[in-house]
């Protein structure tokens, strides 16, 4: 018995598909061996574990009688769609760079058995030793006789004594297999030395080299594997419904959606079935705007559970209020950088309230640009309120269903801003969990998020998962100071399991890792796409109609984020300045209706609509513009209209992940082949907004700032005008990372920086503290050990000496330092510090009472402070100014207490010229201020803003240092 782990490069397969190996014999299915991969190793699937192939005797495989069958082990590849059986490996599942043949043609026959019936890879087991293991290799779609390549790993360890026929056996079978296996690398590697080859020669690429950075160590601590469970939660499935006249319900994966990409892991989604386009919208029982009939709802989820899909059933009006209320118009505009301050129509009642001042709104309209109409956010009413609460509300149910889903050991990963606040819910019910959140929006600056009401408890909620995730470093620096200014909370750099370091944000002793991955996209998906003829012909069709032109074209939903408006007046001065180029450009500008956007969208359509007609009339035909349904322009229809383009212009003012111009690289990748440089167009390149998230990976774009005019004008005119050389050198540079980074290889990225968080499962180590969004997870160290009340009484109760250390502020007394104000007025002696309770004095009086105790209250405040509160209790020991001044215990109620010095007051030079050096410093730094006591002077900062504060404090620390030393 031989053990042989099996590989095969799978190319061609598409979202939602697998591959299985299935022995000939196994007509029926019943065994069959799935193959996975991971970031690292894609293209290639391998089988989780070696199988034991069973070896004739020596006699069959050397007699040459016996059919071939009984020779070598057949089996083939079964690709499964949704967990179905859905065909057979096929000619077209093989990448390019395979040699089929001697000359490389693939006949008509060949074509046709693979359609209708594959052949069988047939491993040779002449070439197999009993008790080793190998590895065979296979390239989808390419079977026949030298399709298989054989890689002996490792022998394995024989006692030394060894019969002389027993060595002779052995010495022959080696000789034979590596003069067999000699003979396959030398026609795979030679092909092209000894001619024609008699047979199928296969060309097998080598492993892609890791993800990960070389400075990583080479064996990866952390693996993801098939026992690995994930629950993906998003606001919605990504998966599309379909309902037939007779109420029979099927579904189909959305390969639009990002997250609908397939992995080796057992995945379960979570989230709301959206069924033609449904976003919360109240209609009649049976229309689309009122989501799926409640009576049909049993008949969608078993439609859903051969995908592994869970739908979250929400009411339509809570769920209007959820997506429409609170995130689109309060969330979306706040992400992005948008506050208005200025609304057209006021939200107040009363006689007059609500009319619309054209000559003010004009007159206003050049200064408020960039204000765009975000629905009810601050200052309407108290309705805050109840769009708040159907927040909470949906996300409740959200974190129900995900509870019902989870196994121990699962990774939980919750997609963009409409679940911030879910990570609370899951970290309070099931702690053990980790949470991964990330988000596909922009995050704002400081200055921007704090407008928001609820700015905290949106912090606190993403600061309960264990990894927070954003497209670009930008998002996640602007995530690190919002933290830093609002909650006060450190970020910095942590070791990780992998030898590397991690950016972690420092909260209640847990560390909240920060990643930032861009995503991509699947090019295979795309490929099959463009290969397709209804693609193939709709980019003739509109090649044909603009014949002789260059064409622009841009999709864009017609909100003001998108930048259209921009664009156009970019247009418009490039004819202006290029004359000869009038009636020899056109610009496809496809606009998709944002009803959810409100006002925001009619004033977007309105100025659209009225460039577009102005441009028309100076220069009939330049603009085709063309409005339509999200619906109407989907994958398969935006990849004709890019492939039919030359020239994709994204020019959003602020964009989150914006995919189209991955997709129209890929679109026009064959530019860089001789066909695709003969046919005479300047296609391939992009003209990028460097508002949005891709700027920073498509550097082979044309990056331009779209509120400059003449720049935009300026990019077109470079990308009509463009030298060939650096047309190529741009789209080379731009298919480097769309062809490098897919969809899968960056969710599994992702996945093993979760997977590698450090999450302590002891109680004791890892609980939770706080009521409502106020919930918070607490870490502590691992030496930690958590105080056995029980033991302690026990022990004070036998103990003949007990010592008791107590500490002033916070426990004897308020804690006047929380707050700054209080701590501020305290320095300045316009208000008297607080005292003791009754209570708490007749309480430290009974425990100095008892002769077996020594009570020492430990404080930073002055001696004359402690003296006034504490000196009139007898046997009590006190510590003033964090032990510079120590009191011992003594039975005197009225006399003077004796002080001693830790330090002796020798030498006091060094106070005034300390207090000189921070009166600059305070002078230079608002909110700081000096605090001085008999044995110290404090230069406090915590009231300034907390970066400069820092950086002021580290430099007052080095120009002390240097001049007290």
């Amino acid at each position: 018995v031989a053990q042989v782990e099996f590989r095969a490069r799978c190319e061609g397969l598409r979202h939602g598909e697998d591959v299985f190996l299935i022995r000939s014999d196994d007509i029926n299915m019943t065994n069959p061996e799935p193959l996975y991969t991971t970031a690292s190793s894609f293209p290639w699937y391998k089988t989780l574990n070696s199988r034991a192939v069973q070896l004739p005797p020596e006699t069959v495989l050397q007699n040459e009688t016996v059919e071939n069958s009984l020779k070598s082990f057949s089996y083939r590849y079964a690709i499964f769609r949704a967990g179905v059986f859905h065909r057979w490996e096929r000619l077209s599942d093989g990448p390019g760079d395979v040699t089929i043949g001697g000359d490389g043609d693939v006949t008509m026959e060949d074509e046709m058995a693979s359609e209708t019936g594959p052949t069988y890879h047939e491993m040779p087991l002449r070439h197999l030793i009993d008790r080793e293991l190998y590895v065979v290799q296979n390239v989808l779609g390419v079977t026949g006789g030298n399709s298989v390549d054989i890689e002996h790993i490792r022998q394995h360890s024989e006692p030394e004594v060894k019969t002389a026929d027993t060595l002779l056996n052995r010495t022959h079978r080696n000789n034979s297999s590596a003069s067999s296996m000699g003979a396959l690398r030398s026609n795979r590697n030679s092909a092209s030395s000894f001619g024609a080859l008699s047979g199928k020669s296969v060309g097998f690429t080598a492993t892609p080299p890791p993800f990960h950075s070389k400075g990583l160590p080479k064996k990866q601590p952390v693996h993801l594997n098939s026992t690995d469970g994930l629950v993906v939660v998003s606001a919605f499935l990504p998966v599309v419904l379909h309902r037939s006249d007779d109420g029979e319900w099927s579904a189909d994966w959305d390969y639009e959606a990002l997250l609908s990409m397939q992995t080796h892991l057992r995945v379960t989604r979570v989230g709301i079935v959206k069924w033609r386009g449904w976003h919360g919208n109240r209609g009649n029982d049976a229309s689309p705007e009122g989501g799926v009939p409640r009576n049909e709802r049993g008949k969608v989820e078993a439609c859903l559970r051969p995908f592994n899909c869970v739908p979250v059933w929400i009411d339509p009006c809570l769920f209007g209020d959820f997506y429409n209320g609170f995130c689109k118009g309060v969330l979306w505009p706040v992400l992005h950088n948008v506050t208005s301050v200025y609304k057209s129509t006021p939200q107040a009642s009363g006689p007059g309230c609500g009319k619309h001042h054209p000559e003010v709104q004009g007159d206003f309209s050049d200064y408020t640009m960039d204000d765009v109409g975000q629905g009810l956010i601050h200052g309407d009413g108290g309705q805050e309120t109840e769009l708040w609460a159907s927040y909470n509300a949906v996300t409740r149910l959200y974190a129900d269903v995900v509870v019902q889903c989870f196994n121990e050991g699962d990774l939980i990963w919750v997609h963009g801003f409409h679940l911030l606040i879910l990570p609370s819910y899951l970290s309070r019910r099931i702690p053990m969990a980790k949470v991964g959140l990330f988000l596909h929006t922009p995050f704002p600056s400081s200055e921007i998020f704090r407008t928001i009401w609820c700015r905290e408890d949106l912090l606190r909620g993403m600061l309960n998962a264990d990894q927070v995730g954003f497209h670009l470093y930008e998002y996640a620096r602007h995530f690190l100071t919002c933290c830093r200014r609002l909650l006060g909370l450190n970020s910095g750099m942590i070791p990780d399991t992998a030898g590397g370091h991690t950016l972690a944000i420092d909260t209640n002793g847990r560390h909240v890792a920060v990643t930032s991955i861009h995503a991509g996209i699947e090019p295979s998906v795309l490929n099959q796409i463009l290969q397709h003829s209804v693609t193939l012909e709709k980019a003739n069709s509109i090649r044909n109609q603009f014949q002789g032109k260059v064409v622009l074209c841009a999709i864009d939903r017609l909100e003001s984020l998108k930048g259209i408006p921009l664009k156009l007046l970019g247009l418009e001065r490039f004819l202006t300045r290029c004359p000869e180029w009038i009636g020899k450009i056109v610009l496809i500008q496809v606009g998709i209706s944002a009803f959810e956007r409100g006002d925001d969208f009619i004033k977007t359509k309105r100025e659209v609509v009225e460039l577009v007609d102005r441009l028309n009339t100076t220069w009939p035909g330049t603009v085709h513009f063309q409005e339509c349904a999200e619906s109407e322009m989907r994958l398969q229809q935006r990849m004709a209209l890019l492939r039919a383009a030359d020239v994709v212009l994204v020019m959003p003012i602020r964009d989150g992940l914006n995919l189209i111009p991955l997709e129209f690289t890929i679109a026009h990748q064959d530019a860089l082949t001789e066909i695709g440089k003969r046919d005479g167009r300047k296609r391939g390149l992009c003209i990028l907004s460097e508002f949005s998230s891709c700027t920073r990976v498509m550097r082979g774009a044309l990056h331009v700032n779209p509120w400059r005019a003449p720049e935009v004008a300026t990019a077109i005119h470079a990308a009509v005008v463009i030298s060939e050389d650096e047309r190529m050198r741009r789209i080379k540079c731009a298919l480097e990372f769309v062809s490098r980074v897919t969809t899968q290889r960056w969710a599994l990225a992702v996945m093993l920086d979760l997977k590698g968080v450090h999450k302590d499962v002891n109680p004791m180590k890892n609980t939770g503290a706080g009521l409502g969004l106020g919930y918070r997870r607490l870490a502590m160290n691992t030496d930690f050990t958590a105080l056995d009340v029980d033991t302690v009484i026990k022990s004070y109760r036998t103990a003949r000496s007990r010592l008791i250390l107590v500490d002033y502020g916070g426990t004897i007394v308020s804690n006047d330092n929380l707050d700054t104000l209080t701590r501020f007025q305290l320095v300045k002696q316009s208000k008297g510090p607080s005292s003791p309770t009754p209570a708490m004095i007749s309480t430290l009086t009974s425990l100095c009472e008892d002769k077996r105790n020594i009570v020492m209250v430990i404080s930073g405040k002055e001696k004359h402070s402690l003296e006034r509160t504490l000196g009139k209790i007898p046997n009590i020991g006190m510590a003033a100014e964090h032990g510079m001044f120590i009191s011992w215990p003594t039975k005197s109620k009225h006399g003077k207490r004796r002080w001693e010095h830790l330090v002796p007051e020798s030498d006091r030079s060094w106070r005034s010229i300390a207090v000189s050096i921070m009166e600059v410093y305070t002078s230079r730094t608002h909110g700081s201020y000096i605090e001085e006591t008999e044995m110290k002077v404090l230069w406090q900062y915590r009231d300034a803003d907390p970066e400069f504060g820092n950086i002021q404090a580290k430099e007052i620390e080095d120009h002390l240092a240097n001049v007290l030393r």
